[in-house]
């Protein structure tokens, strides 16, 4: 290894170190001809849009924190499986992928070095993609060539970083997992789901490896389970769910390197170690829903002797108790949980059974067949009403029918409502952190935080609401001698609300900040061509002009703004959820953004119409008004056909005929 003694070399050896599959000689290479592969659009827009995310993760992550870290090992995860070895993306995401995922392991948060190759990765793949969609071969990342260490196998990196030596893992200490309940609630959760996840697909892969040992499937799906598991555990500080997932890795890795044979002994012993896992989620369970810390000790330490005897190779650990193919593994109940038992006592309520995990592909069918079962309801009262039979058991029949479907829709629709809460909760940090980094003194207000809406729609929203609060900082709100010389207090103010406007969730964001000035936005259209010389447009027509791709009147690029990207992606993702977005401004006085979203993107309430024999339905959104006009309204036009008078104005009538309905 050579010596690098500048900052930049020690960050440019670290990523050297983390590519994988190269010698010196293939490295330097790689940076000169990189090699092709062909992407599908689908793919590329995957990709794009993971790395959307992976940007707007990377806003939070700062060294010493340890915010993000596991969102964006996941994130890195995804991308990579749609990638492959020589495509150009796949060797500089598996750079920063391994210096994640070693931080990870080892529950250490960000350092500096593995940031700022985030953020260089970040801004390397926009134009990554677009070579790849031009059919080229992406620019690799710049590596000074000074540079050239030595690096070392993939193998031997992996093993120094994920396998340590035996004496180098602590001893075990039985002890209660210690959660930290009140800062880690949230990747408690998370962890909590996913890990019932693993237990399940764990328990299976077992399954199957006791009849075909030799599956590689299986084997490699669960040595990947136990490798999640040690990873979140130790990020979380869980140390015995740490230290008995690592120990059952090993042993897995031998088996997967064809080192050790996959006995009956040993899939008994990984199955005793799954149920004990599964124990302490279920502790995990029962402090996230009734804030009940564990008061007992799930022992691993005979777990992890017998697993590391094992490896070494005995036939069978001393301290096993459970002959091999007669162990009795613990039912998974309905939410996946598997019960803890105490000897000589009564088992242990299942503390999980007031909430059940479903698929959410089963719930979006749910949904579905309700929309279709309120569709055949709206049509059978219309048949109803035309059969002229008000007052008689059928129509009462009927009100009730409508009565439990309307109840019907309204519960299956709230069962994907969330609260906003949580996505405010990111931006006031958001805000924390930029006003820092800005110079700028900002107070944040939220209000409407427990506006429910849509999932669907709330994981969607989150990355627009991050570009406007980003532009509102930069470009909105002035530094506090610019707030003082325009007679304003030093603090800026910057407010968030939510609420319900008839079947809308409306999120505004509002700054008292410099506003925009339109003359600028202007002048700046007229020079990229925008907008012609002798064009005039009004105040709200110059505003819209922000959401034009490309466009920026920032007179420097930074890490946050001034690229040209953000307000015509914001305008776009609105746009695809059905919504749209309104922007207000004062020059000197601030700025609204006003969002209008529809309240879920499931069931949409509709107008059932007739045209001829056909029938259809229209959103009620788009229905400005229904009449019944009476025949004196009707007149007949010469040379222009039949007619309908409303309101002073003349509606033209069409005749109902299939071809002008546009139904055959």
């Amino acid at each position: 290894m050579v010596t690098l003694h500048s900052e930049a070399e020690e960050e440019f050896t670290r990523y050297f170190q983390a590519r994988p599959n190269c010698s010196d000689r293939d490295t330097q290479n790689a940076h000169q001809s990189p090699v092709s592969m062909t992407f599908t659009p689908t793919a590329l827009a995957q990709i794009d849009n993971l790395n959307s995310q992976l940007a707007a993760k990377s806003i939070f992550t700062q060294a010493g924190s340890d915010e993000g870290l596991v969102p964006i090992y996941r994130l890195l995860t995804e991308i990579i499986g749609l990638t492959a070895e020589g495509d150009g993306l796949h060797p500089e995401l598996h750079a920063l992928h391994n210096l994640v995922d070693v931080l990870r392991d080892a529950g250490s948060p960000f350092d500096e070095i593995t940031v700022k190759s985030l953020h260089r990765l970040v801004a390397w793949m926009p134009a990554a993609l677009e070579q790849l969609r031009k059919g080229g071969s992406p620019a690799p990342m710049q590596i000074p060539k000074s540079v050239q260490p030595e690096v070392e196998s993939e193998d031997k990196l992996a093993s120094e970083a994920k396998a340590p030596a035996e004496d180098a893992v602590p001893e075990t200490v039985e002890e209660c997992l210690n959660f930290n309940l009140e800062e880690n609630r949230e990747l408690l959760t998370e962890f909590q789901a996913e890990a019932l996840d693993h237990l399940l697909r764990i328990e299976s892969a077992l399954l199957v490896l006791d009849g075909a040992p030799t599956d590689r499937d299986s084997l490699n799906g669960l040595f990947r389970s136990f490798h999640t598991l040690k990873g979140d555990a130790g990020f979380l500080h869980l140390g015995p769910m740490n230290r008995l997932s690592h120990e059952v890795e090993s042993l897995l890795d031998l088996v997967r390197n064809d080192e050790l044979l996959l006995t009956p002994t040993i899939i008994t012993e990984i199955l005793r170690s799954r149920d004990a896992l599964g124990e302490m989620v279920e502790q995990i369970t029962r402090a996230l829903e009734q804030n009940h810390l564990p008061e007992t000790i799930v022992p691993v330490g005979d777990l992890i002797s017998n697993v590391r005897a094992l490896a070494k190779g005995d036939a069978k650990p001393a301290s096993q108790e459970v002959t091999p193919g007669k162990i009795t593994t613990t039912p998974m109940s309905a939410e996946g949980i598997a019960p803890a038992t105490n000897s000589g006592a009564s088992p242990v309520k299942n503390v999980a059974s007031s909430t059940v995990r479903v698929n959410t592909e089963k719930l979006d069918l749910l949904v579905d067949v309700v929309g279709e079962l309120v569709m055949v309801q709206s049509q059978l009262q219309g048949s109803a009403w035309e059969l002229g039979s008000d007052g008689s058991p059928l129509a009462r029949n009927l009100t009730q029918l409508s009565r439990i479907t309307k109840n019907l829709q309204f519960t299956a629709m709230s069962l994907r409502m969330v609260p906003i809460k949580p996505t405010f909760q990111r931006l006031e940090r958001l805000v924390r952190d930029l006003s820092g980094e800005f110079g700028k003194q900002v107070e944040f207000k939220t209000s409407g935080d427990q506006t429910e809406i849509d999932r669907t729609v709330v994981e969607q929203i989150v990355d627009p609401l991050v570009h406007m609060v980003r532009n509102s900082l930069d470009h909105g709100l002035e530094n506090p001698a610019q707030r003082l010389e325009a007679g304003k207090s030093e603090q800026g103010l910057m407010c968030l609300a939510a609420y319900h406007e008839g079947s809308h969730l409306v999120i505004e964001l509002v700054d008292d900040g410099r506003g925009i000035n339109t003359q600028r936005v202007l002048a700046k259209a007229r020079e990229r061509g925008v907008v012609a010389e002798d064009e005039i447009l009004d105040q709200a027509a110059i505003v819209a002009l922000i959401f034009q791709p490309g466009f920026s009147t920032a007179e420097k690029v930074t890490a946050v703004s001034g690229r040209g990207v953000g307000m015509d992606v914001v305008r776009r993702n609105i746009e695809k959820l059905r919504g749209h977005i309104e922007v207000s401004t004062t020059e000197g006085q601030g700025t609204t953004f006003r969002v209008r979203l529809p309240l879920n993107t499931t069931i949409t309430d509709g107008l059932l119409v007739r045209v001829g024999e056909e029938r259809s339905s229209l959103p009620t959104i788009m229905v400005q008004v229904a009449l019944r006009p009476e025949s004196s309204a009707l007149s007949t036009v010469q040379g222009a056909g039949e007619g309908l008078r409303h309101r002073d104005s003349l509606l033209p009538l069409h005749p109902t005929t299939p071809t002008i309905w546009g139904c055959r």
